[in-house]
């Protein structure tokens, strides 16, 4: 049974490749990461995901303000 990559787990073989020829280069992605990527790829979830974050914070702070009063 032949097993296709996906899409993602091709970036990640490629990005974990780059990683071990240019380890300096990960140091400069680093320093430079708000410049070169989205909230997305900073909190490291989907859309739905940050949604969902974000609903239960709001929804514990309503919570937290009905309890303290």
């Amino acid at each position: 049974m032949d097993l296709k990559e996906t899409p993602q787990e091709k970036r990640e073989r490629l990005r974990m490749n780059e990683l071990k020829n240019n380890p300096t280069g990960s140091l400069n992605d680093g320093l430079n990461q708000g410049t070169n990527s989205s909230l997305g790829d900073l909190v490291g979830m989907g859309w739905k995901g940050t949604g969902i974050l974000i609903l239960v914070l709001v929804i514990g702070y309503v919570i937290y303000r009905l309890i303290t009063g």
